[in-house]
C-alpha cells in the first residue's frame, strides 16, 4: 500500500484512489502564507506587482485550466457548484478565486476517498481559512466540523502596522457523525506548577468491598487534561536536525499529533500535497500505511532520500513509486520535456540532493548553479570533516568539454569527487579526460576512488551506484568490531569494500 505518486493529485485521486479507502487525510496546499493579501486579489488583467506573484502563479493562477475546472464544478447538480459560482461573483477572477476553484474540486475527491470513520485536516493560513471553511462546510456538512485548530509558534518578526501574525489554522472535519469517526483523545502535559502541588501528597487509595483498588489521589491522573484546539509547537529552526531546507516544511511533532489523534496503527494516511514528506515520515514512524502525492520531481526525490535516511527504505523494494520514469525511454521523454524535472528525478537514485535544497536556498529555482546540479556529502574518517561529491547531470548531447568543466568545478569547490551523470553514452575522449583526473584517497578506509566518475542513467536504472567511500557510520561500526591485530583489521575491513 505504501506509495509515492508523481503527478497532479486530482488525476491521481481519480485514477488510483478507491472510494472509502482512506482513514486520514492531511493536506497543506501550496498557498504562500507570506504573500500580501491584496496581491492575491489582484485582477488577472492588471500588470501591478508581477514580480511579487511569480512564485505563487506556479501553483494557482486564473487561466484556461482554472476556467475549465470552474465550469466542471458549476455544471454539477450539487451545492459546491453553487457555492463556487457565488464566490466568483464576490471575489472575481484572480489568484484567490483560482485557489478556491482548484481546492473545491480536490476537496470533493478527498471526501469521496475517505472511509465513513475517516477525518480530514486542512492546513492553511488566516488569508484564506474563512473561504475554505465555507467550502468544507458545503462538502462535508457543517455538522461534521470538529475543530479549528490554531497552531501557534514563535519567530523573529518585524513590527508593522498590525499585530505580528504567528499562527496557522488547521481545519478538522470528519466524514460522518462524531459517534462514528476515529478519534483518540490526546492529553496535554501537566504544568510544572500542578506537578509541584501534587508532589509529596500522600497516596490515598480507594477500595471496593472485595478489596480491589478503584482509585487513588490526583497523582494517578497524571495524563493531564484533554488537549485543547490551541497548539504551541515550535517551527523548525535553521539548525534543527529534521530541517531539509524545503520552504513549507512542517514540524514532525505537529503531524504526529494529528496522526495519533485521528488514526490507529495499520490505518491509511494520505497527503495529496506531500512536499518534502513530513506526513509520510510521521505515518511510517507511527506504523501507519501511507500514500503521498506531489506534482514536482524535486519533492518526490526529497521524500525518497528522507525515507532512506530515516528508515532505510528503498523505492521499489519497500514502497512503490508511480508516475516517474522506470526505463531509458521514460527518462529520455522526461529530459526532453522538463530539464529540471529530469535532474530532480535522477539525483535521488544515486543518493544526491538537488543543489539549492539546503536551508537558506531557493528550492527548485532555475538559474545559475555554478556547474553544480546535485551534492552528496560523506564523512569517511574520524576527523569530523564532511567531504563533498559534486554532481553534474546532462540529459542531452555530451562532450569532453563538460568533463573539463566538472574537473574545474571540483577544484574550485575543493570537493573530493566529481560525478558526471549522463543520459547519453560518454565518448572515448570523455572517459580519457575523467581517468586523467586521478584519484581521491580516503585515509579512513585507506583506499583510492576515481576523482571524476561517469555514470549513465542506464547503469543507474540497472542498479549501479557511484564508487564512494562508505560513510562514517560504517567506518565506526567496523572500527568497534576489530582488534589491534593488523591482520584481523585488514581481514574485517576488506569486505566493506
Amino acid at each position: 500500500m505504501n506509495t509515492l505518486y508523481y503527478g497532479d493529485n486530482l488525476d491521481i485521486l481519480r485514477d488510483y484512489i478507491a472510494d472509502g479507502s482512506i482513514d486520514l487525510i492531511y493536506l497543506d496546499p501550496p498557498f504562500n502564507s507570506n504573500r500580501n493579501y491584496n496581491v492575491l486579489f489582484k485582477n488577472e488583467s492588471g500588470t501591478d506587482s508581477q514580480s511579487q506573484i511569480t512564485a505563487f502563479e506556479d501553483s494557482w493562477h486564473w487561466n484556461m485550466q482554472a476556467e475549465q475546472t470552474y465550469n466542471e464544478l458549476i455544471n454539477e447538480p450539487d451545492q459546491v457548484g453553487r457555492m463556487i459560482e457565488s464566490f466568483r461573483g464576490f471575489i472575481g477572477t484572480n489568484q484567490m478565486m483560482a485557489y478556491l476553484t482548484m481546492m473545491a474540486i480536490r476537496l470533493k475527491e478527498l471526501h469521496r476517498v475517505l472511509k465513513p470513520t475517516g477525518s480530514l485536516y486542512l492546513h492553511c493560513d488566516p488569508t484564506a481559512s474563512h473561504y475554505l471553511k465555507i467550502l468544507l462546510d458545503t462538502i462535508f456538512g457543517g455538522r461534521n466540523f470538529r475543530n479549528e485548530i490554531i497552531w501557534c509558534y514563535r519567530k523573529w518578526s518585524v513590527a508593522q502596522s498590525q499585530f505580528v501574525s504567528n499562527h496557522d489554522v488547521i481545519l478538522f472535519y470528519s466524514k460522518h457523525d462524531r459517534r462514528v469517526n476515529t478519534f483518540n483523545t490526546l492529553f496535554a502535559p501537566l504544568s510544572p506548577g500542578t506537578l509541584k502541588r501534587w508532589k509529596g501528597q500522600k497516596q490515598q487509595a480507594v477500595f471496593d468491598e472485595q478489596g480491589r483498588r478503584l482509585a487513588t489521589n490526583l497523582e494517578d491522573k497524571s495524563e493531564g487534561s484533554p488537549m485543547a484546539d490551541w497548539w504551541e509547537i515550535s517551527i523548525i529552526n535553521p539548525a534543527a536536525k529534521e530541517r531539509l531546507g524545503y520552504p513549507t516544511q512542517k514540524p514532525l511533532e505537529l503531524i504526529e499529533r494529528i496522526i495519533s489523534a485521528s488514526s490507529n496503527e495499520g490505518d491509511v494516511v494520505l497527503d495529496p500535497f506531500c512536499g518534502c514528506g513530513t506526513t509520510i515520515a510521521a505515518a511510517q514512524k507511527l506504523n501507519r500505511e501511507w500514500i503521498g502525492i506531489d506534482i514536482t520531481h524535486l519533492s518526490v526525490g526529497l521524500q525518497k532520500l528522507r525515507l532512506m535516511d530515516s528508515f532505510n527504505l528503498t523505492a521499489g523494494k519497500d514502497y512503490r513509486v508511480i508516475g516517474q520514469p522506470t526505463s531509458i525511454g521514460g527518462a529520455r521523454e522526461l529530459a526532453e520535456k522538463d530539464k529540471y524535472g529530469f535532474q530532480w528525478w535522477v539525483l535521488p537514485l544515486i543518493g544526491a540532493k538537488a543543489f539549492g535544497s539546503e536551508a537558506g536556498k531557493k528550492v527548485g529555482k532555475k538559474g545559475a548553479d555554478g556547474g553544480i546540479d546535485g551534492m552528496i556529502v560523506f564523512t569517511d574518517d574520524n576527523s569530523g570533516r564532511a567531504k563533498r561529491v559534486i554532481v553534474s547531470v546532462k540529459g542531452g548531447d555530451v562532450n569532453v568539454s563538460q568533463i573539463r568543466d566538472l574537473v574545474g568545478t571540483v577544484e574550485r569547490e575543493k570537493a573530493a569527487i566529481g560525478l558526471f551523470v549522463t543520459l547519453e553514452p560518454p565518448t572515448k575522449p570523455m572517459e580519457k579526460e575523467a581517468a586523467e583526473a586521478g584519484f581521491y584517497h580516503s585515509h579512513g578506509w585507506n583506499k583510492d576512488y576515481p576523482k571524476i566518475q561517469i555514470l549513465t542513467v542506464k547503469e543507474i536504472l540497472n542498479g549501479t551506484q557511484p564508487d564512494l567511500p562508505p560513510n562514517i557510520q560504517t567506518f565506526k561500526k567496523a572500527e568497534r568490531a576489530v582488534t589491534d591485530d593488523p591482520a584481523v583489521v585488514a581481514q574485517r575491513l576488506l569486505p566493506e569494500f
